[in-house]
């Protein structure tokens, strides 16, 4: 324990965030990319903790939330920094980004905890683990002592460098991540416990296995369902927590694959490898279950064009899966749009379509305007944002900023930066300037639309759209749809040069252990 606490009574816990997951084949993240989500530092991060709404990811607001509870603390703000999904991060970036953290981090000392909101798919232009190289440095400027305790997403590549350096792992275990608040409040109960008893140890197992995104879905009945619910079973006594990482296979890095973590109390590792190694049995057993089933793009215009039709029919979700802004596309893809008006759709909107140019344009011409409208002029980086063009009218403008209301983003304030709504022959396009996913009714409420008159609603999101649209149509009216783009869950077809290999389902025959 830290000469702070046995002084003052009460921890002082410092708080950061380093959080991306990359696409080996997206434009590279930049700094900009950060400073347009979050990157904050001192003070301004503060200010964040309990804020009505922060701009701070809800892990942090369940932490400190659940850290008030436990009594007197004094949460001691470094730096948080979160980007959008996208290419592997700049490297002079993140280089400045964790120098900056070691540096505020030595000027806060003593501290008797750490507290990290991390994703942990990320990449940088020079290497594949800076998740590692960040928990690393930090664990060498706190010492052996202090507790690191640090929330993921369970797309995270788990590496032996960031288990290492942590006292406790904290995975989310929800798909859609609905519980991000709730790991922020294990995460505290487990740093309590450790601020007691000692620092925990972290064991992990990993497996030649990168699921499809689409196949990771936790709902009744999946496989993963039952994997974490089993995994969940062996927490108790001295194992603290149990995450089942699916993994994020876009990242195409040398620690892609699935992990089981376990966290255990000090003195308990030989119990926590035995844990790790038992579910990872369970895991490969269930392997075969994994599976992508992905909608013919011409069968998921029939059925919208049929929904448009007739009014009897519940209304219908087509997600662009393979132009995922959550996963590092684009958001800017126009096979479906496409697709769809010349089959001649009707009660359609298409959201949210990333288009800056197209953005800024729209709004200045103003409401009621027509004009041509020309999506992807400014798209030379990505190869699947072909130019389009299609007569249109503006319905409505935007700045963008919008407080979530349902799923991931409740409670939290967003911007898409300025967005139009336009309507080209009856489909309407919410067209933003910051690209992100549909993942909240606001998105789209903030342009006008009553999302409970529509009839087809086309989604640029893998599968997170799913936790605040979930009243609008039934699971078998929600089809994830086939369309080329940098985030297809067809694995087999992608060019891989980092992946360990073989690997399943990428190569048919792979042995483990």
């Amino acid at each position: 324990m830290s000469a702070s606490k046995s002084r003052a009574g009460a921890p002082r816990v410092g708080i950061a965030g380093f959080f991306i997951e990359c696409n080996r084949w997206s434009p590279v993240t930049t700094r900009e990319s950060f400073e347009q989500a979050i990157d904050l530092a001192g003070e301004a991060l503060a200010e964040q903790f309990r804020a009505a709404a922060p701009r701070t990811l809800p892990d942090l607001a369940g932490f400190i939330d659940r850290m008030d509870q436990g009594g007197d603390w004094t949460p001691v703000a470094l730096r948080m920094a979160a980007a959008q999904p996208g290419g592997p991060v700049d490297h002079a970036y993140f280089e400045s980004l964790v120098a900056d953290i070691e540096s505020r981090l030595r000027a806060a000392m003593p501290l008797d905890a750490l507290f990290v909101s991390s994703h942990g798919a990320a990449l940088t232009t020079r290497v594949d683990d800076p998740d590692g190289e960040f928990f690393a440095r930090l664990r060498a400027v706190v010492g052996p002592d202090v507790p690191i305790v640090a929330v993921f997403d369970l797309h995270t590549n788990v590496s032996r460098r960031m288990t290492d350096a942590l006292s406790a792992f904290v995975a989310y275990r929800t798909n859609p991540h609905v519980d991000l608040r709730e790991r922020g409040e294990e995460a505290a109960a487990h740093l309590l416990t450790l601020l007691a008893k000692g620092p925990g140890v972290v064991e992990m197992v990993k497996l030649p296995l990168v699921p499809p995104a689409t196949s990771q879905l936790i709902a009744p009945g999946s496989v993963y369902a039952e994997l974490v619910e089993i995994g969940q079973s062996r927490v108790g006594g001295d194992v603290l927590n149990v995450s089942m990482c699916g993994g994020f296979a876009l990242a195409d890095c040398t620690k892609c694959g699935f992990s089981v973590v376990v966290s255990a109390a000090r003195g308990a590792r030989d119990l926590a490898r035995r844990t790790a190694q038992a579910l990872a049995g369970e895991v490969w057993a269930r392997r075969g279950r994994f599976e992508s089933r992905l909608t013919p793009l011409a069968e998921a215009v029939s059925a919208a064009v049929e929904a448009g039709q007739c009014a009897a029919l519940p209304p219908l979700i087509l997600a662009d899966v393979a132009d995922n802004p959550g996963g590092g596309g684009g958001g800017n893809t126009v096979t479906l749009l496409r697709a769809l008006l010349q089959a001649g759709a009707a009660g359609v909107v298409c959201g949210v379509q990333t288009d800056a140019a197209l953005a800024a344009e729209a709004r200045e011409l103003g409401a009621g305007a027509r004009f041509v409208a020309r999506f992807n002029r400014d798209c030379e980086a990505d190869r699947f944002a072909e130019p389009f063009e299609w007569p249109a009218r503006v319905l409505a403008t935007s700045d963008g900023r919008f407080v979530g209301k349902r799923g991931l983003l409740a409670g939290s304030a967003f911007e898409m930066g300025p967005s139009v709504l336009l309507e080209l022959d009856g489909i309407r396009v919410a067209v933003i300037s910051k690209r992100q996913q549909l993942l909240d009714p606001a998105q789209l409420e903030a342009l006008g639309v009553d999302t409970s008159q529509v009839r087809t609603l086309v989604v640029k999101s893998r599968g997170h759209f799913r936790a605040a649209f979930d009243g609008f149509a039934p699971p078998d009216r929600i089809l994830e749809v086939d369309c080329p783009g940098l985030t297809t869950p067809n694995l087999k077809t992608l060019p891989w040069t980092r992946m360990p290999r073989p690997v399943w389902p990428i190569d048919d025959e792979v042995r483990w252990p």
